[in-house]
């Protein structure tokens, strides 16, 4: 087991390509080891300049229905909060993602297929000590009927998150996932999902051209269309939670903290992370070397057992 007070990178490049959900286009993907400090960098290597841009919660420049990342010369890169997702859940701190497209394949609709990328190689320990945003006070964010607050938690991410659909499927689903504690494989393989009903208000937008059962979960009044139904039992709210996760590492860090969020999605989670960098007396950053975050989700994703909601 790695010391996961180390920050991480790939040990090897590995790649991959898939449709994009939104764009319909076919993109390839070359995940890329990189230094200490790095971060996540994605780079449109179909661009010859300015074309680095930051995984960092003050790049999101859209959240409608996907997380959008843009930088100050205006290059974007979309629907990257599973790959980030799955980055987190692996425990890489730092990589250079290359893509040649402004959109990250949808793949299946979960991180499934990006962690079993990941693991087909090793992870590698780095020199400098990895960081953590750490939860001293309770921060809470309302708009509407949404919500969603942040408090302190002893030593990892804690997200209790709950729906509230019309639709009896979907209806309240509700669920609590410790990224210590727990196993993450039905957070991991939860599918992106969406009503039947809006498939076509969301395409009148000129989004998910690439959407299909084969990427997403669409319910039709009360049935699942898609074949075999569900992956679990609850794979509405976990893939928010997983999307919650993916969304979260746009801090740069992994945050320490129990999250609390109903009704939430990309939007009301990126307006919460700019609202936790302002309340500069609740969080410290931290060198927390007795948090093992990623020892139980290492060991979880090696363990392989349209979309309204990217």
């Amino acid at each position: 087991m790695m010391n996961s007070s180390f920050q991480k990178t790939l040990s090897k490049s590995v790649i991959f390509e898939g449709i994009g959900l939104h764009s319909g286009k076919n993109s390839i993907v070359n995940l890329n080891p990189a230094v200490e400090d790095t971060g996540i960098i994605f780079k449109r290597i179909d661009l010859k300049e300015n074309n680095l841009i930051h995984a960092k919660f003050t790049n999101v420049t859209s959240a409608k229905l996907c997380t959008t990342l843009e930088n100050k010369h205006g290059v974007k890169v979309s629907t990257v909060e599973h790959l980030l997702a799955a980055l987190y859940i692996a425990g890489v701190d730092n990589a250079i993602i290359e893509i040649n497209s402004e959109e990250v394949p949808i793949m299946d609709g979960s991180a499934k297929d990006f962690l079993n990328i990941i693991k087909k190689i090793d992870l590698i320990d780095q020199s400098k000590t990895r960081k953590y945003l750490k939860i001293l006070n309770k921060i809470e964010f309302v708009d509407g009927k949404r919500r969603i607050s942040i408090e302190p938690n002893e030593a990892s991410l804690e997200v209790e998150f709950q729906l509230n659909y019309k639709n009896k499927i979907i209806g309240q689903q509700k669920n609590i996932i410790n990224f210590q504690k727990d196993d993450l494989d039905d957070v991991s393989n939860s599918r992106t999902f969406c009503l039947f009903e809006d498939i076509e208000k969301i395409k009148k937008f000129g989004l998910a051209k690439g959407g299909s059962l084969d990427n997403a979960v669409v319910v039709n009044n009360e049935k699942v269309l898609n074949e075999g139904g569900l992956r679990n039992e609850k794979e509405f709210v976990n893939h928010k939670i997983l999307d919650l996760a993916g969304d979260f590492l746009l801090s740069g860090h992994r945050i320490i903290g129990k999250v609390v969020c109903y009704q939430g999605g990309h939007e009301l989670t990126n307006v919460f992370l700019r609202k936790i960098f302002k309340s500069q007396n609740s969080f410290v950053i931290t060198e927390n070397k007795k948090v093992n975050i990623t020892d139980k989700t290492v060991n979880s994703f090696k363990s392989d057992k349209i979309a309204v909601n990217a």
